[in-house]
């Protein structure tokens, strides 16, 4: 198993579960949820034996072999908005910045009319609903350490059925050129940025600008809470 496919690993556990989760909310609401959508980024240091450097994690096995390790990698953050189709709405935005003490914080509330509106236009754009079926961008050649991960998982309930994609972004180091040990080679001093969802950036926009303007609108109404929406990424 390569390290790259380690820290990916869990993810396929988290989309897997998040319909479900949409179904557990909605069926304790008057209205379906119209959206899920959560953003997760984490800063990291796997190297290319599957170890781990950097700013500290919470090292777990994935299997027999002592290099299969994944690691809850710190800090790492995560915004998940749920809005249901009258436009009530949920905001949860969770940190960790040690190793089993996420710090979690809930706003709820309505979106105006306009607001609504404005999603749904959003949601409805037909380059919007060709994303579908994204898969995990291919590390570079030379790749030594996953240094960040940026995700955004969002789920639309639409009348054909659930809409559902994962973006990813990464950034790796990247050894000299003419090196062969990959984990101790002298690193080029760039790094190389991947994104699986580069044709569809353009398209994605307009939901992040809303999606950044509802944590705007709702930062002064935060309060503490337990972890209900968001999931931690793991790496």
């Amino acid at each position: 198993m390569s390290p790259w496919s380690i820290w990916r690993k869990p993810l396929m556990p988290l989309a897997v579960g998040m319909p479900l989760l949409l179904l557990q909310v909605s069926a304790g609401q008057a209205q379906p949820t119209l959206l899920r959508l959560q953003r997760s980024k984490t800063a990291a240091e796997i190297d290319a034996t599957g170890g781990m450097r950097g700013q500290g994690g919470n090292i777990y096995s994935l299997g027999s072999n002592p290099s299969e390790m994944g690691t809850s990698s710190y800090p790492n953050s995560a915004s998940c908005l749920l809005v249901y189709n009258d436009g009530r709405y949920v905001l949860e935005k969770r940190e960790e910045k040690a190793v089993g003490q996420p710090k979690v914080k809930t706003a709820d509330g309505t979106l105006g009319a306009d607001d609504l509106q404005q999603l749904k236009s959003i949601l409805d754009s037909e380059e919007i609903k060709k994303i579908t079926g994204l898969k995990a961008p291919e590390p570079p050649a030379g790749a030594q350490a996953l240094r960040e991960a940026e995700t955004m998982e969002v789920q639309i309930n639409r009348e054909a059925g659930m809409q559902h994609f994962l973006t990813i972004k990464e950034r790796f180091k990247t050894q000299a050129t003419g090196t062969s040990a990959i984990a101790t080679a002298p690193s080029t001093g760039m790094d190389t940025y991947l994104d699986n969802a580069t044709p569809y950036r353009k398209a994605l926009n307009p939901l992040v600008k809303w999606f950044e303007g509802v944590e705007k609108k709702s930062k002064s109404s935060l309060r503490e809470s337990k972890p209900q929406y968001c999931t931690a990424m793991l790496l």
